[in-house]
């Protein structure tokens, strides 16, 4: 069930992003990244950002959520453990890069912890429907 899970919270997780990097904030981070976005994406380097991501939610959040049934656990510690994660991110960036916005800092940290927060909660949810762990 450990394997249904994982494929349920990526699945959850692919289409929010989704929905928000091509309709909600379509044009958000070209504009604010202007040259310093890629031109291509590099396809390898995102899935690896999102299998590791989903990885790190299952440990920390999602299975102990799970474990305790408790789905309103897995919506705030996702959410915090997300913002933990796109702080991490956005703040080095900010810290490091020349011309880094602070606005993209500010957004990209917002987003991350809805996205965490609604894959784990949406996860839960679902798994416990399905039965649990068992």
């Amino acid at each position: 069930m450990l394997i249904l899970t994982y494929v349920i919270a990526f699945a959850v997780f692919i289409v929010i992003d989704l929905i928000w990097l091509g309709v909600v904030a379509k044009d958000f981070y070209g504009t604010q990244l202007g040259d310093k976005m890629a031109k291509k994406i590099n396809w390898t380097a995102a899935l690896i950002f999102y299998f590791l991501y989903i990885l790190g939610l299952m440990v920390l959040v999602i299975v102990p959520a799970l474990q305790s049934e408790a789905v309103f656990t897995a919506f705030t510690m996702g959410a915090f453990v997300s913002f933990m994660m796109y702080a991490t991110y956005d703040l080095t960036n900010l810290a490091t890069m020349e011309g880094w916005p602070l606005k993209m800092t500010i957004v990209d940290m917002i987003w991350g912890t809805v996205l965490g927060s609604l894959t784990s909660g949406i996860t839960v949810t679902l798994v416990l429907a399905l039965g649990g762990l068992s």
